[in-house]
């Protein structure tokens, strides 16, 4: 039986860097989805449903971990706007634990828990269709293999709460994600901007030593700390890329320094390729859409290249932060060759294959999410495109460049095509009226059944894809 091994090395950080704070004391609470795979992982399954909300509801403290939650203190850019007021506002790190598999720290962290110092006059609170709507995204993009935080637990609060977005009063949550970090872009930007050397040199510190320790004896821990933040932080856009995945909200505060995906709000994965697709109705000008992520991830971490100056110089740090685009380069056909199952070439065919790919996605507008499930192992499921839904696609001049690519790369071992997944039509999609269509029959009647039903599909999903923790 796993042990869990808790942890509270945030706490060791000090006061500057959070502040403690309360849970909101909520008049019912309402399981609504626990991650059974990771709860084993972590040797929490043991638990029964009593102790489960105990925790996660109520927030008692996890054994040997944080005796109180902890309110973390960032600023950020804001759609490129500069805002000192930020900071966990309805969220705080609960706890921390070690993974018994990997060694990693985890942090279990929160949203819709309450109000905190940084509330700036909000309720602290979570809708549930927001909380509904965050399990989707996280599970989805796991599926089809993005570095994303877990929502490790989702528990209606029996709140009703006043939205101008949507239907009010509509019901409430306390969202629990799992990630391993909440140390985002934003948390330097605040020491920079407080010229708070000393602590901007322990950040560093704390973050080689948990999340990167195989940098403890670099020269310069600023510029080895960028370099590795960056590679990491443009892998993770050529995973949204090669997902189709938009997260809709990519300020500086949205970036965390481990480069994994979290904090879901306006989300959209796109119907069709289009790099002006946006995900928020409120981003008037497309800063944010699909085709613009990447240079956005490359804006953000020249903010964190900015705060580390103090710790080394402009001109060692800029070698680092140039690493972004060789790095996007590198990991988008990666990512793309991983979604087909096909096994790499070269840097300049693997590029080439990409390039057509986009060409005939953009130029047929053929559904995206069904080309990767269709050309699954390459030439050996000609048949099944074949027999696909956007099979005239298939049969169009504009597909020749990839069919030709298609047929130059061998498919990996893990291919997988015997899955029950891949004897479908269509493949499992997470579109916004899909999403909607979930949603409905929970607002309506209390009807959790497509929900569930749409997580089973997405586990098949993962299983298929060969993904694992």
């Amino acid at each position: 039986m796993t042990v869990f091994q808790a942890a509270r090395r945030h706490a060791e950080l000090g006061t500057d860097f959070f502040d403690p704070v309360a849970p909101a004391d909520f008049p019912r609470l309402t399981l609504r989805h626990r991650d059974r795979r990771w709860a084993a992982r972590l040797g929490l399954d043991g638990l029964n449903e009593a102790e489960w909300l105990a925790h996660f509801g109520r927030f008692e403290p996890l054994p040997g971990s944080l005796p109180e939650p902890l309110a973390l203190r960032y600023h950020g850019h804001q759609f490129r706007s500069y805002n000192p007021d930020l900071g966990d506002g309805r969220g705080f790190l609960f706890g921390q634990c070690v993974d018994p598999v990997d060694g990693r720290l985890l942090d279990f962290g929160t949203k819709g828990s309450g109000k905190t110092p940084w509330s700036r006059g909000g309720d602290g609170r979570l809708t549930l269709k927001g909380g509904v709507r965050e399990v989707l995204a996280t599970e989805m993009l796991e599926a089809l293999g993005v570095y994303t935080s877990k929502s490790f637990s989702l528990v209606e609060t029996g709140e009703q709460l006043h939205r101008g977005d949507e239907p009010s009063p509509t019901r409430s949550s306390v969202l629990t994600r799992l990630s391993h970090s909440h140390i985002r872009i934003g948390t330097f930007q605040r020491l920079a901007y407080l010229e708070d050397t000393a602590n901007l040199a322990r950040l560093v510190d704390y973050a080689i030593a948990n999340y990167y320790p195989e940098l403890a004896d670099a020269d310069d821990k600023a510029v080895a700390f960028l370099e590795a933040v960056t590679k990491n932080v443009a892998r993770l856009g050529a995973q949204w890329i090669a997902a189709g995945f938009v997260h809709g909200v990519l300020n500086t505060d949205n970036i965390n320094v481990t480069g994994e995906s979290f904090d879901y709000g306006p989300w959209r994965f796109l119907p069709a390729y289009d790099p002006d697709f946006t995900a928020a109705y409120f981003d008037e000008t497309g800063l944010y859409a699909f085709g613009r992520q990447p240079d956005t991830l490359a804006w953000n971490l020249t903010r964190l290249a900015e705060c580390l100056v103090p710790l080394s110089s402009i001109e060692a740090l800029e070698p680092a932060l140039n690493a972004v685009w060789p790095s996007f380069r590198a990991a988008l056909p990666a990512a793309i060759l991983r979604r087909l199952g096909l096994v790499p070439r070269d840097v300049e065919t693997d590029g080439a294959f990409v390039t057509a790919l986009f060409g005939f996605l953009g130029a047929t507008r053929a559904p995206y999410e069904q080309f990767f499930f269709d050309w699954r192992g390459g030439a050996l499921s000609a048949e099944r495109a074949a027999r696909s839904p956007s099979a005239e696609h298939y049969a169009s001049e504009a597909f020749r460049p990839v069919a030709d690519g298609l047929e130059a790369y061998h498919p990996t071992a893990e291919v997988n095509l015997d899955h029950p997944y891949f004897a479908r039509t269509t493949p499992r999609t997470m579109l916004i009226d899909e999403v909607e269509a979930i949603w409905a029959p929970i607002a309506a009647s209390d009807d959790w059944s497509l929900f569930e039903s749409t997580l089973s599909e997405i586990a098949e999903m993962r299983q298929a894809y060969g993904i694992v923790p």
